[in-house]
């Protein structure tokens, strides 16, 4: 049993040795070529996680470098190629640019919102909700003739606020 622990730890002092030899090196050539430390570190530290689980075939190759090299260069080329394919994606799903708001929209969006609540609610469920007189009313649970009078100084507000000399109903 001893020799089997011996042997454990020959191979282990033996990669801990080419560990500390060749990582330095490795990491800057992949850091140069992914742009980034942290993720040149991360890769290599794969690259020789994947060599010390197969060190007794690597151990024997000649260059055993070379192999954690090449691992760790195919780990980048398909991390960046990932990223890539969602860099497209996050383009393709972005949302168009949507024209905003002309100014004479927004001067409307202000002027409603100064006024009065129940005047703002009144115009906004006559104007653009196209409902009667009547059935803003029954919501709203007043008499038809107050629904009116809101309309009649929601609109007389708005006319001031937006400076129109006369505000034409439309239906």
């Amino acid at each position: 049993m001893s020799q089997v622990s011996s042997a454990q730890t020959a191979d282990g002092a033996d990669f801990d040795g080419f560990y500390a030899a060749n990582v330095g090196q490795i990491t800057a050539q992949i850091r140069a070529y992914v742009g980034d430390l942290a993720e040149a570190e991360d890769l290599v530290a794969e690259a020789f996680c994947r060599a010390l689980a197969r060190w007794k075939t690597i151990s024997a190759y000649d260059n055993p470098a070379t192999w954690v090299r090449r691992v760790a260069w195919n780990l980048a080329t398909s991390r960046l190629r990932r990223a890539a394919v969602v860099r497209r994606f996050l383009i393709w799903q972005r949302p168009q640019a949507a024209e905003g708001p002309q100014p004479d929209r927004l001067d409307l969006a202000q002027a409603l919102s100064e006024l009065n609540e129940r005047h703002r609610k009144a115009v906004i469920l006559r104007y653009l909700a196209g409902m009667t007189t009547a059935e803003i009313a029954e919501q709203e649970g007043v008499a038809e003739t107050t629904v009116r009078t809101w309309l009649t100084r929601g609109k007389k507000a708005l006319a001031e606020r937006l400076r129109i000399d006369e505000f034409e109903e439309q239906r």
